[in-house]
């Protein structure tokens, strides 16, 4: 009698209706892809139900909507109403008066969102289980799995989950290989330095949430020392963390309309500065000393981890994750033998911990795969029907030779080339499939990247790639950083040799590339480096202020078309402008 086959386990997991919306598939504990949305809709930071990867990933599976036995949410409705029994305790308080009523309907406005949201996610799946999970629990499994360790520490630092801003806890993978990670500690807002780090940024004339990183730049040519006290008063540390002052930082309220620096604040450090207005000394200071408190906050957290832990090994997750400067800081303490970044920390990442989640929950029995140490996990195309017709401007030409040697040799010579091949990488850092490359070792390759393909502020570094076998030459991290998440102190040979890619304050956010990551890139390297004598190339996301990473080939064209890049290969298609 031959055996009933069961079917398939299959999960799909969203982050969506927040920010940086993104979809996962597992398929029998085995990852089928990962993608944000943004890179196929081409609207950034996009909060739309992630209606063009969660279908690409059933056409991907060879599924259909009724196939999907599980939906895993990225939050937990009910765990906002949390944030409701300290209501008496802010109405006590005259830092936070004023603010307690609006904070308590604010929580519970989004509780009541959320609870409609994973309704109407039943309504896409009429016939499958809704599984919101703990925002911070997403986080954790995204972080732990993808790190590939059996045990690690892991801590997730962000602006808010449902209530939590901060947790450490304990990853381990269990018997049958299935990962776990148990809570040990965590902090509640207000206490949230990923609000902190928003609030400041918004001070100082950029978006938050999405602009974090310019004011991570600008932090490099202040001084710390003018705002320092400032700050260890704003951002104070305790014993379990640490708290903000709220007559700097007021309380938050999940709302429009309520500024996240208070008077006091500004008149402590300087008027808010609106877009338009130009960056001075007094902002570049107030830069410098909001990274420097972070950098000890999170160092201090990364001591707690590994006292409550014991682990050697650490895992970061949640958008601070993403400040690759506060990253370096902890790898250059020495508490940890490796620290390890996903290549997707934030608020999409957790599309995959919310998968991870119900996978793990759901009882099935086996190890996950298709995880640990990947970053492409996005949809890839062809180039095969290659339509040029609505770009007239644009001419295709045939590749003479090896691609990696041709591409090598125009950017020795000086070209800026957009790169699209393969499958679209995970997270916000372009790691070789979705690129724009150059050379670092002609005059002018910055500037011109600056001013006429990303058209971003001036002051903002370029990330250099190297090969990882020769990452030691230029820089010092001493441990590899394949997702571009860490910056690294360099070497004098890259201050001599390379001296485009180190930032002002001495240090560079590298990606380290191996064959077995990424054998094109790993050659086009190599390919440099037998022309120029160094393996390091300027790595930047193929796109435009503004816009999100190219995840289409009409979307590359399209930056092709209307940026000074020279040139894109595009799948094996060399075009040009």
């Amino acid at each position: 009698m031959a055996a009933v086959r069961r079917p398939p386990s299959v999960v799909l997991g969203l982050c969506a209706f927040t920010h940086d919306s993104a979809a996962a598939l597992l398929v029998d504990g085995k990852l089928v892809g990962f993608v944000e949305e943004e890179r196929l809709s081409g609207v950034k930071h996009t909060k739309a139900y992630p209606e063009l990867a969660v279908a690409w990933l059933l056409h991907e599976a060879g599924l259909r909507p009724a196939d999907v036995g599980a939906v895993a949410y990225n939050f937990q409705a009910l765990r906002y109403f949390a944030a409701l029994a300290e209501t008496p305790r802010w109405a006590l308080s005259p830092a936070t008066r004023a603010r307690a009523l609006p904070r308590a309907a604010g929580f519970a406005k989004v509780g009541l969102r959320s609870a409609r949201r994973l309704r109407s996610l039943g309504h896409r799946f009429p016939q499958t289980d809704v599984h919101p999970v703990l925002h911070h629990r997403a986080h954790q499994l995204t972080a732990f799995t993808a790190s590939g360790w059996e045990d690690a520490a892991v801590l997730v630092v962000d602006s808010l989950g449902e209530t939590q801003t901060t947790t450490i806890g304990l990853g381990r993978l269990s018997p049958d290989g299935r990962p776990h990670v148990a809570t040990l500690q965590s902090l509640r807002d207000p206490a949230s330095l990923g609000y902190a780090y928003g609030a400041v940024t918004e001070h100082l004339g950029w978006r938050r949430g999405d602009e974090e990183g310019t004011v991570m730049a600008l932090a490099a040519l202040g001084d710390p020392s003018r705002f320092r006290d400032l700050f260890a008063g704003a951002i104070r540390t305790t014993d379990a963390g640490f708290a903000l002052d709220p007559t700097l930082f007021p309380l938050r309220v999940l709302s429009s309309g309520y500024a996240r620096t208070s008077p006091r604040f500004a008149a402590l450090s300087c008027l808010p500065r609106l877009a338009d207005e130009p960056v001075e000394a007094v902002h570049q200071d107030l830069a410098a000393a909001l990274q420097e408190r972070t950098d000890e906050v999170m160092l201090h957290l990364a001591h707690r981890a590994r006292a409550l832990t014991g682990s050697r090994r650490l895992c970061l997750g949640g958008g601070v994750a993403t400040n690759c400067v506060s990253v370096g800081r902890i790898i250059d303490a020495g508490l940890f033998d490796e620290v390890f970044v996903p290549p997707a920390p934030g608020d999409a990442g957790t599309a995959l911990g919310a998968a991870i989640a119900a996978h793990v929950d759901g009882g099935t029995v086996g190890p996950l795969s298709g995880i640990a140490d990947e970053c492409y996990l996005g949809p890839r195309f062809s180039g095969a029907d290659l339509d040029l017709s609505p770009w007239p401007q644009l001419r295709e030409h045939k590749l003479p030779g090896d691609p990696a040697q041709f591409l090598a040799e125009q950017l020795a010579d000086g070209a800026i080339v957009g790169l699209f091949r393969g499958r679209v990488e995970a997270g916000p850092r372009a790691l070789g499939n979705r690129s724009i490359l150059a050379s670092p070792l002609l005059p002018g390759v910055v500037e011109r990247l600056n001013a006429t393909v990303k058209f971003r502020e001036p002051f903002r570094p370029f990330a250099p790639m190297v090969t990882a076998e020769r990452a030691g030459e230029f820089f010092t991290l001493g441990q590899q950083a394949p997702f571009m998440s860490m910056a690294s102190g360099v070497t004098e040979a890259a201050r001599q040799r390379v001296p485009a890619i180190v930032h002002a304050n001495g240090t560079a956010r590298l990606q380290t590339v191996s064959s077995a990551q990424n054998p094109f890139m790993h050659d086009v390297l190599e390919a440099f480096a037998r022309r120029t004598g160094v393996p390091v190339l300027i790595n930047t996301s193929l796109n435009v202020k503004g816009r999100p990473m190219c995840g289409t080939p009409a979307m590359a064209l399209d930056c092709l078309a209307s940026s000074g890049l020279d040139a894109l290969l595009l799948e094996g298609r060399w075009v040009t402008a």
